[in-house]
């Protein structure tokens, strides 16, 4: 895996994702104690890409459960496929009354197994370990939380029918949750805990430098100064990270070099996405801010 913190930290750098040293750190704990590392935080702060960036970086694969209300282990871990076992039933029968007698294949063995994106993280045919992403979830049952403390104790799954299934390389495994409600302890216990912040001036900058190098200096600093002052606000929803580097694209789109109030109100549905936070900031409060923009006073002096 990685050698040292410092490692952590450049080879994600050069994946374009800025840790800080309290992320780097965990992060480098987690694979070499071969837990879980669980990231909560605001949407839009990166929690999603320290996998992906992960997977690159260690060129394995990636292996990602999307939670949502409802999750099940047949969406989760694994199911058995029913169309494929009747007709092995049905082929069986036509078989039998034709005065075959091949000896019947076990329709609950793994030839009739489909299997989900857990069973799949931990299947012992892997040559290495992936990386799993676990999504947000803060969104799935309490439930599916039960089920995952055996997945995450000893990376393996029980199938009544087949026994049990453990993995040859444990999946570097990440966790994310946007704390739209609480998570339980035995779950958190098992992982190694990071929360993610809205990033400081001066990150977010590097940030937007690297994920979109094109911008001009003045833009950038602009953009990444009026976000900063919009999280300020008493808004809904605040804009994340992602949120910003969009904004961002879409001036450099419209070639936009600095920012004035007519560009901001043009294009403000890229950073903010609910209604009543555009219209709070829309007219008097949006050109307060970008009159508030460094340039824009160095301009009038």
């Amino acid at each position: 895996m990685f050698a040292s913190i410092d490692e952590t930290s450049t080879s994600l750098a050069r994946q374009s994702y800025v840790a800080d040293d309290g992320l780097a750190t965990s992060l480098f704990l987690a694979l070499k104690m071969e837990k879980p590392l669980f990231v909560e935080g605001e949407p839009g702060v990166g929690k999603t890409e320290i996998a992906k960036v992960l997977s690159r970086a260690l060129d394995t694969p990636l292996i990602r459960l999307q939670c949502y209300e409802g999750l099940d282990l047949n969406q989760a871990a694994y199911e058995w496929n029913y169309p494929r076992q009747l007709l092995a039933i049905q082929a069986r029968s036509l078989a039998a009354q034709a005065g075959g007698n091949e000896p019947a294949e076990d329709i609950f063995s793994e030839a009739y197994l489909l299997r989900r994106p857990l069973l799949r993280a931990i299947d012992p045919d892997l040559e290495r370990a992936p990386v799993l992403l676990i999504d947000e979830i803060d969104r799935a049952d309490e439930e599916f939380e039960s089920f995952l403390l055996e997945l995450l104790s000893d990376f393996q799954i029980t199938i009544p029918e087949l026994g049990t299934l453990a993995a040859r390389h444990r999946p570097i495994t990440v966790i994310t949750s946007n704390r739209t409600r609480d998570i339980h302890d035995a779950l958190k216990r098992r992982c190694v805990y990071q929360w993610i912040d809205y990033p400081s001036r001066s990150k977010e900058l590097e940030i937007l430098h690297r994920k979109v190098p094109g911008i001009g200096e003045q833009l950038a600093e602009q953009i990444v100064s009026f976000v900063q002052s919009v999280r300020e606000q008493d808004l809904v929803k605040l804009p994340g990270v992602s949120e910003t580097l969009d904004w961002a694209e879409a001036l450099g789109h419209l070639e936009a070099q600095a920012l004035d109030l007519a560009a901001v109100d043009a294009t403000l549905g890229f950073l903010l996405k609910v209604q009543d936070d555009l219209d709070t900031l829309r007219g008097g409060l949006a050109a307060s801010l970008v009159a508030e923009l460094p340039s824009t006073r160095a301009d009038e002096s």
